[in-house]
């Protein structure tokens, strides 16, 4: 384990640890390697999410039912 590496206790639904436990002996990988290749995955796509808010950030608001009434009159509802 690296040295930057800290311990966390988390306790999972006795299903997951169990799904968990087995794709770690078929991928030949620690049940941490795999929590923190999700835990990066996660944080990452909440990254890309942001910066999308942020390139967007100038374009006018546009409120849920108006968006609607578009979709219906272009036939797209």
């Amino acid at each position: 384990m690296p040295a930057e590496s800290k311990r966390a206790t988390i306790y999972l639904d006795a299903e997951l640890h169990r799904a968990l436990k087995m794709k770690s002996a078929v991928q030949d990988r620690s049940v941490s390697e795999l929590v923190n290749d999700a835990v990066r995955e996660m944080l990452r796509e909440d990254a890309e999410d942001l910066a999308a808010f942020e390139e967007r950030a100038d374009e006018p608001f546009v409120a849920y039912e108006e968006m609607v009434k578009w979709l219906k009159a272009d036939g797209k509802l």
